[in-house]
């Protein structure tokens, strides 16, 4: 052990990296080596597995996992809940004397047999039809936890039928390596796998358990459904960047050793911008790995927390008044392998003025995210969502990307025929002769853009925290390898390439250069600009989700494999579900609440308060004026808010009855969502002059304020 890689507790961060993972190292020391370069060959350039290794991969994988704790195996898969789902079988097989031995086969590797009737399709499968399959994946390591093997799956019907959100993924990268190496083969490069690689920066809210557990709201739900502004909120940007709070420090210290061990790249954590809100952000890695990973991160942030009596909330907008938690989805284009091995397609090199494969990856995307905003929007959308973008904190529901002054220059003189200026690297001066020069960026960082070129990669800044990035990267991947397919039909019949190339990056530019914005996203001047531009303001989930059946869509789907018709028609009809669901399950919590909390309580108050009416006129002593006022205000409310709830139930019962999934999701956003909000309005106007011993709830000052 070099004591270099020691921490000050004996830990060992490089020993501790991966140590529960069914690596490369460990599959390079325990396998034969022409078993162990097949499975190299299909990570790194996708050649499919010889099935007759699979006995061997299944046996030595067992016995590295028993060696790890295991006595069970699962096939780790993602359906389209959004989270994840296994079910764990011993590797016990009893033998002839009574005894049991430990097997697992390549059978028993490659495919698995859950009951996929309970599980969401659309409309793909129905109730009696119960089979459903899961079929190893290869290209993302196996690892145990908690006495178990996982597996990482793909999950389908009998029928063949998609039933997750891995497989759609999987195929766009496959699409996307084919279309750039034809853009590749077109400048003289040799094949090579071609990937998209991703970093999921993710936020989060860590609050007291004891609090969580007197909130129906937050545990039902994930957000408070009510709560008044407490009197310091996230004014002072004083948590931003702040200094950990020791219980605070203990968790993520927890949390990264936690999942480095599971060979999650952690890298960066810090408080955000809100009051108990913090960020952890990894290294990049390949997108269908890194979406393994974000989702054993979301798993294991929460199970972390229960150690250190927190609660981890990954709600889109938890609390009304701060800000809310996304999901920045960094996504970039790399070569794995050939004599391009490690190459960032994006990268524009010291002059991207003369960089043209750069340029025109660069004119695939910005093509990409014009033609497709109805997508994007698609990918992140949910009622969640709807409550955090747009609220001046986080990019609004209009898609459009920041390139940054330098690119822009350079797209628009060559767009004009014109010479790009020279964008010359410079220092920063600060002033002050023992401070080093820092290099100065060619372009600043624009944080209210929802699409946003940075450096060598672009940053998607619309999901919501809880969301999968399955969805977002396999439409990312998906569009922009229609770009690159229509880039190379055209410029493989050019009789000059050279020719025909610039007059391509001058006609995308020119076509698509609407979606580009450099200014300020969150500002009400961008939104009329938008309109003007015809650009789409899909500002709510009930809003994009009609359009994921466009024509254009589901050809584009169809044309690369992606997803059929009906597996497009079934997601939709899923995510609209869920929107119905997710406000359903909140009116329900919300009246719970409302009847057995607040009622009671302000009523016990006003109670109080006609008693010491009484006595206090009794004993000749003042004119109860501010009694009076209050008694008759909190009546006057609880009134309104009882009205409002019978009110709300009924609309409820109303939205139930409506079988159209669509025209259900259209009700519940016109009728109940704003019945929600002024119900919600008068409950935080009575906590704010309901005394505490009476207002049982914690409010937002013990939810935020208490770790």
């Amino acid at each position: 052990m070099n004591n270099q890689n020691v921490n000050e507790n004996g830990t060992c961060v490089p020993e501790m990296f991966g140590s529960l993972v069914f690596s490369d190292a460990v599959m390079r020391d325990r396998l034969p080596s022409d078993v162990h370069q097949a499975i190299t060959n299909t990570m790194s350039l996708g050649t499919p597995l010889d099935p007759a290794i699979l006995d061997v991969v299944a046996n030595v994988m067992k016995d590295w996992a028993i060696e790890k704790g295991a006595t069970h195996y699962t096939h780790w898969f993602q359906p389209m809940t959004g989270i994840t789902a296994e079910k764990h079988d011993s590797f016990i097989t009893p033998t002839s004397d009574g005894q049991v031995i430990m097997k697992f086969s390549g059978k028993d590797l490659v495919r698995g047999e859950p009951d996929a009737s309970s599980f969401p399709s659309g409309g793909l499968r129905v109730t009696f039809e119960a089979r459903g399959y899961t079929g190893w994946d290869p290209t993302s390591y196996a690892f145990v936890k908690d006495g178990t093997l996982y597996l990482p799956t793909v999950f389908y019907s009998y029928s063949g039928q998609v039933l997750d959100k891995k497989t759609p993924l999987l195929r766009s990268m496959e699409v996307l390596n084919v279309q750039a190496n034809r853009v590749l083969a077109l400048f003289g490069k040799q094949p090579c796998r071609v990937v998209p690689n991703t970093g999921a920066e993710q936020e989060y809210f860590l609050i007291d358990k004891k609090m969580y557990k007197k909130r129906k709201d937050l545990k039902f739900t994930g957000r408070t459904l009510f709560g008044a502004k407490p009197p310091k909120g996230q004014e002072m940007d004083d948590h931003y960047f702040g200094s950990l709070n020791p219980r605070v420090a203990a968790y993520m210290k927890d949390l990264d050793e936690e999942l480095w061990k599971f060979g999650v790249l952690s890298k960066t954590k810090h408080n955000e911008v809100a009051p108990a809100q913090h960020e952890l952000a990894p290294i990049f890695t390949t997108t269908n790995i890194a979406t393994d990973h974000n989702q054993l991160t979301m798993e294991i942030m929460k199970k972390v927390a229960a150690r250190h009596n927190l609660v981890c909330l990954l709600h889109e907008k938890p609390f009304a008044n701060v800000n809310g938690s996304g999901k920045h989805n960094n996504w970039s284009l790399s070569c794995m392998s050939g004599s391009e091995k490690n190459a960032n397609l994006l990268d524009p090199g010291d002059s991207p003025r003369d960089n043209a494969q750069f340029l025109l990856f660069l004119c695939s995307v910005i093509k990409a995210v014009d033609e497709y905003p109805d997508l994007l929007r698609i990918a992140v959308a949910s009622a969640g969502n709807d409550r955090r973008l747009g609220g001046g904190e986080a990019p609004p529901a209009i898609i459009s990307i920041f390139l940054g002054d330098e690119l822009t220059d350079i797209l628009e003189s060559l767009s004009n025929g014109e010479n790009a200026s020279q964008h010359k690297a410079k220092t920063l001066e600060l002033g002050v002769d023992s401070l080093p020069k820092i290099p100065q960026d060619t372009t600043d960082r624009n944080r209210t853009s929802p699409f946003a070129f940075t450096g060598n990669k672009f940053e998607f800044r619309m999901l919501g925290s809880p969301k999968s990035i399955a969805s977002t990267n396999y439409i990312l991947n998906t569009i922009v390898a229609e770009s690159l397919r229509q880039f190379s039909d055209r410029l493989e019949k050019a009789s000059d390439f050279t020719k025909e190339l610039n007059l391509l990056i001058k006609d995308v530019y020119k076509k698509h250069k609407r979606v580009i914005f450099n200014g300020n996203n969150y500002s009400d001047e961008w939104v009329k600009e938008a309109a003007a531009r015809g650009l789409p303001n899909y500002q709510t989930t009930v809003d994009c989700l009609p359009h994921f059946v466009a024509q254009k869509n589901i050809e584009l789907f169809e044309r690369h494999k992606i997803l059929s018709r009906v597996e497009v028609q079934s997601r939709m009809e899923i995510l609209l579900e869920n929107y119905a669901k997710t406000l359903n399950i909140e009116v329900l919590t919300l009246v719970d609440m409302v009847r057995k909390n607040i009622l009671p309580s302000v009523i016990e108050f006003s109670n109080a308060l006609s008693r010491g009416m009484f006595y206090k006129a009794w004993t000749f002593f003042g004119s109860c004026k501010a009694e009076k006022t209050l008694l008759r205000k909190a009546s006057k409310l609880c009134d309104e808010l009882y009205s409002l709830i019978e009110d709300l139930q009924a609309t409820n019962i109303s939205a139930q009855n409506i079988a159209d999934m669509e025209e259900r999701a259209k009700y519940y956003k016109a009728e109940i969502l704003p019945h929600m909000d002024k119900t919600r309005g008068i409950i935080d106007t009575l906590e704010e002059f309901t005394p505490t011993e009476y207002w049982k709830l914690p409010t937002y000052s013990d939810l935020l304020f208490t770790v």
